[in-house]
């Protein structure tokens, strides 16, 4: 707990330190309803070390104060817990995947809803509508975009990205085998791009928090990459309970890389559709 990049005081010990933690987050929960208690702990204080490297508080206990009784402060704060990496067509060989062993099951559904929870900005919701029009089947698909995050879905909203963001996403989608060039699916606007609106028209944005609001509806697909792994063991499986029943019997689950449903409390509910690129599929 005692972290050599959290500037402490005189006297701090690890003990002092995981209660001001603690408290700090019991604060943030009673307060404003959002619940980071679980949250892997060495993660939060990577974060915290970097708002303390921002922002001119020296403990816990000032940021906890100075939260209580400032909403526009917790919001600041809350922006740091839920930094989290993404871009257009990220890591190629999961849409390939996606390509070759999601969507020919998927197009046997007359219709189908997809659920991309921690969305973020929105890179990924977009780069699945994409992948679904080259596959011709976006007129079938509904997807909803969730995140806790109101700044990342105001910006997902928006569907403006800056140029490097898209010069990115053309690599990766042409490494995804894509159909043609990602130009045709975005307009440039300066030193920025927007991503074309008819792809807007099947995406949904709203926010939702995966550690206290219940089930999205039944789902044909669910995607959460690199999200659980800012989450402890207790909290991983609460999540992936929560998938698994907002998912139809053979729909499929989506994770980040560096995930597993091993050792989890649904593996044995699922199986392995494609084990480098961590997609499951539900047991019927």
């Amino acid at each position: 707990m005692n972290s050599p990049n959290i500037p402490q005081k005189t006297g701090d010990t690890p003990e002092i330190l995981e209660i001001e933690l603690d408290l700090l987050l019991e604060a943030i929960y009673r307060r404003y309803g959002h619940d980071f208690r679980n949250y892997s702990r060495s993660s939060l204080e990577r974060r915290l070390a970097q708002f303390q490297v921002d922002y001119p508080y020296q403990t816990y206990s000032e940021i906890t104060s100075r939260l209580l009784r400032d909403s526009l402060f917790f919001h600041k704060l809350a922006a740091y817990f839920s930094v989290s990496v993404t871009a257009l067509f990220r890591d190629p060989f999961f849409y390939e995947a996606l390509k070759e062993k999601v969507l020919p099951l998927l197009k046997t559904w007359p219709h189908f809803k997809i659920w991309h929870a921690g969305c973020a900005t929105g890179e990924e919701p977009y780069s699945m509508a994409i992948l679904l029009n080259d596959a011709k089947l976006l007129n079938k698909a509904l997807i909803y975009a969730t995140d806790i995050s109101l700044p990342a879905l105001q910006t997902a909203k928006t569907g403006v990205y800056p140029l490097d963001t898209i010069k990115q996403g053309s690599i990766n989608y042409l490494k995804a085998g894509g159909l043609t060039s990602l130009s045709n699916y975005y307009h440039a606007l300066y030193d920025a791009a927007q991503l074309d609106t008819s792809l807007k028209k099947h995406i949904t944005f709203s926010q939702h928090n995966l550690v206290l609001d219940k089930s999205f509806g039944e789902m044909q697909m669910i995607i959460c990459r690199n999200v659980l792994i800012y989450f402890n063991q207790s909290l991983q499986n609460q999540v992936l309970e929560l998938f698994w029943e907002s998912l139809e019997y053979g729909g499929f689950l989506c994770l980040g890389d560096k995930e597993s449903l091993m050792f989890s409390s649904v593996a044995d509910r699922f199986t392995i559709v494609d084990e480098q690129a961590k997609i499951y599929k539900k047991r019927v």
